[in-house]
């Protein structure tokens, strides 16, 4: 009796033992996946970030990044395909540095609006632009990441109309050429700036306004800075929730579908409450003291679009992809 009981009793120890010396394998598989964005943690993006996190524990272990203290504004892509950040929020334009023909998806007064974006991306057409990025930059794109119709800030009191009242106005934009030029195409002088830097560019009288949605205007409090907000309805604000192709092609299909579902579900969510606050800020900033007003919108729009399609530009955009775009 004492024999079977001493057996059992060393059977059961070296299960366990087994057991534990498992554990760390079982850990190993679970990869962590740097997440680098440089919305700051205060953003309803960042809350998303939390959610998605969430959705995928099982699968992975997000590890995020805000504020661009991992990596910089437009270094993020770079650093996905060199296998230094395996997640990232990209910047379409950062994408067109390096395909020509994504150009198109960052010129002005392209998209209608959230839901014309949203229908792009779900499209065929918007999954032969995801596919140019998987086979030509080594990124798989999960889908869009809409924060908001861009509109001109600025801190002059000089009221705008048309594209011939922003002449000589140093307008901060990011690095790039796609974003360089979509400041001309306002009729601007574009600067290019650091996000990080915008809130004390604005201060110093470095730059004349700023290009943004409502809700980054609020984050990152640039309405302090402000003396009004031109309501350009220039551009449709969106970035790329982007895994690397290495860090997509090591999960499952299983996992791979979960990662997708998650990433459709939390993109949703924050792009409703984008449009959402951006509704209730027009009548928060009236109250800060801040001039809002429509500009001849049209005026922006024809001028925009002619200097887009007079540009170099252009040549490298899909024959007829505006008109498949518009008809969507």
């Amino acid at each position: 009796m004492t024999l079977t009981t001493t057996r059992r009793a060393m059977l059961a120890g070296a299960a366990l033992l087994l057991a534990a010396s498992a554990l760390p394998a079982i850990a190993q598989d679970k990869p962590t996946l740097r997440f680098s964005a440089v919305f700051s943690e205060q953003d309803i993006r960042a809350e998303m970030t939390k959610m998605f996190a969430d959705e995928i524990k099982d699968i992975a272990t997000l590890e995020p990044y805000y504020g661009g203290t991992l990596f910089k504004q437009g270094t993020e892509l770079v650093a996905l395909q060199r296998g230094n950040l395996e997640m990232g929020n990209i910047a379409p334009q950062d994408v067109s540095n390096q395909i020509p023909a994504w150009s198109v998806l960052t010129s002005a007064y392209l998209f209608r609006n959230y839901d014309h974006l949203k229908t792009f991306f779900a499209s065929e057409l918007g999954a032969e632009f995801k596919k140019m990025a998987e086979d030509q930059l080594g990124v798989h794109i999960l889908g869009p990441t809409y924060f908001g119709t861009r509109e001109v800030g600025l801190r002059t009191d000089k009221e705008i109309k048309t594209p011939a009242d922003m002449a000589g106005i140093k307008l901060r934009m990011p690095g790039g050429d796609a974003w360089q030029f979509l400041g001309s195409a306002l009729g601007a002088n574009p600067t290019p700036m650091a996000y990080a830097e915008v809130y004390t560019g604005l201060q110093t009288g470095a730059i004349d306004g700023q290009d943004n949605p409502l809700p980054n205007v609020e984050n990152m409090k640039f309405y302090e800075v402000m003396s009004q907000i031109v309501l350009t309805d220039h551009l449709v604000g969106y970035d790329l929730w982007t895994i690397s192709s290495k860090a997509w092609a090591a999960l499952s299909a299983d996992q791979q579908a979960a990662v997708q579902a998650a990433a459709d579900k939390v993109l949703a969510w924050s792009a409703e409450q984008h449009l959402k606050r951006e509704a209730d800020l027009v009548a928060l900033f009236k109250d800060k003291g801040l001039k809002i007003y429509a500009p001849d919108v049209a005026a922006f729009r024809s001028f925009a679009q002619d200097k887009y399609l007079r540009s170099d530009l252009a040549k490298d955009w899909p024959a007829g992809v505006v008109d498949k775009i518009n008809a969507l």
